[in-house]
């Protein structure tokens, strides 16, 4: 049996794909993949909702969850984000409904299906590790660069994926995003 917060986020993956809602798993989930393991009180999706698939949403997910449907109408017409809360062990799925640029496009596009437990075996679509980093970067700047669990999530993913991260994509898309200063801090501290 999958533990219940792993199980209440596949099951909102679940739907989405049912939907053919373009998502991926990202935050935290996502940085455990590739670096290392922390406890985590929510898991973080980035989704491509539109106003057309919200009934579907909501009527696929509110035996089970805690949801609000005016709530996730308002996020994706204003493409902010909403939460769902699972009854049964009240973990949070925060839901991320991105406008759409060219970074939510390339991360979209670039992420993969991974499996998330194997006992039984669940899947769902990850941003990749390079994609999670720059994320996690950028969630650091707009925090105002305090968040120390931010700041270990991205030493991580160095850490554990040395050698295997693409710098050159890595590089491009700090400087869109306007981070290169804190990748560059990041790939000396985790050198060192």
């Amino acid at each position: 049996m999958l533990p219940e917060p792993l199980a209440a986020t596949v099951q909102v993956t679940t739907v989405l794909e049912e939907l053919g809602i373009p998502y991926l798993v990202a935050g935290s989930l996502a940085s455990t993949i590739y670096g290392m393991v922390r406890t985590t009180q929510d898991s973080d999706l980035v989704a491509e909702m539109r106003p057309e698939h919200v009934e579907s949403f909501v009527h696929a997910l509110e035996g089970e969850f805690y949801l609000d449907e005016d709530m996730i109408t308002d996020a994706v017409a204003q493409h902010t984000s909403f939460n769902i809360i699972h009854r049964a062990s009240v973990f949070k799925v925060d839901v991320f409904v991105p406008q759409v640029g060219p970074f939510v496009k390339e991360q979209l596009s670039r992420a993969r299906r991974q499996i998330l437990a194997t006992e039984p075996q669940a899947e769902a679509m990850v941003a990749t590790a390079e994609d999670t980093l720059l994320a996690k970067l950028d969630w650091y700047r707009m925090g105002g660069e305090v968040s120390e669990r931010q700041w270990r999530d991205v030493l991580g993913i160095f850490q554990v994926q040395a050698g295997s991260l693409d710098l050159d994509y890595l590089r491009k898309w700090a400087k869109e995003l306007g981070v290169s200063d804190l990748l560059e801090r990041a790939l000396t501290q985790s050198a060192s």
